[in-house]
């Protein structure tokens, strides 16, 4: 399964008050596994930033003026995630804002009629109720690294977020066996395995090493009248 984690920031928080996507950002998952394919890019929104929005993300009007718009970036963005299972926390807010800028452009395009989406914060609540699950209480429940997150940003939060996501629905990108427990009983810190790694050796029991283990099992077998190992086995 594709699966695309993503978020954006935008000039406020209502698009139908004509506010705007100015960041995308995209985390591409494939079968619950990192790809290191990521899609990001900021846009002109041919309209102010609010104050407020401004204090969230910090991304000023200067420095959107010589990016690309909407309709630029539109065809490549669609492409990426066309098909795909879209994976956002609140994910009315910002399909919300996807779909109002494809309703400007011809053709018109519905997020719905082309990929599945995710809500991962249905999830949350869900798997948490009563408690808080906005993306900074997530990484500190399931021990991800969010240190760098001072302002909201559409990239750094859709990679965030694509661990969060791993982590609460059964996944994990790596296993530390050495970084401890969190304050509230949360597995350690996350640290991605490089796709890259060399595959581990598999190191088989030697000649010796099988006929201790047979005798082993005999003596439990006799003792016990029966293992579950031997169950597995099929040998009953």
């Amino acid at each position: 399964m594709r699966q695309i984690v993503l978020d954006t920031e935008t000039t406020g928080i209502d698009p139908n008050d004509g506010h705007r996507i100015i960041e995308i950002g995209c985390v591409e998952v494939v079968e619950r596994e990192l790809t290191g394919r990521n899609y990001h890019v900021y846009i002109n929104p041919e309209r102010e930033v609010e104050a407020e929005a401004i204090t969230v993300h910090g991304i000023t009007n200067e420095f959107l003026k010589d990016k690309p718009k909407f309709a630029e970036i539109a065809d490549e963005f669609f492409e990426f995630i066309k098909g795909a299972e879209l994976v956002i926390h609140n994910a009315a807010f910002d399909v919300g804002f996807m779909d109002s800028e494809f309703a400007r452009l011809k053709p018109v395009r519905k997020t719905a009629d082309h990929c599945g989406v995710v809500d991962t914060l249905a999830i949350a609540r869900a798997k948490h109720p009563g408690q808080k699950n906005n993306l900074d209480a997530l990484c500190k429940r399931y021990g991800v690294d969010n240190s760098n997150r001072d302002l909201h940003g559409a990239l750094l939060d859709a990679e965030i977020l694509a661990d969060v996501y791993l982590l609460m629905t059964g996944g994990q990108t790596a296993l530390s066996l050495d970084s401890g427990a969190g304050d509230d009983g949360s597995a350690g810190g996350l640290r991605r395995i490089s796709s890259e790694r060399q595959p581990l050796a598999v190191v088989r029991a030697s000649d010796e090493e099988a006929e201790a283990h047979d005798a082993f099992m005999a003596m439990m077998e006799k003792q016990a009248g029966g293992t579950v190992w031997s169950k597995l086995q099929g040998t009953e």
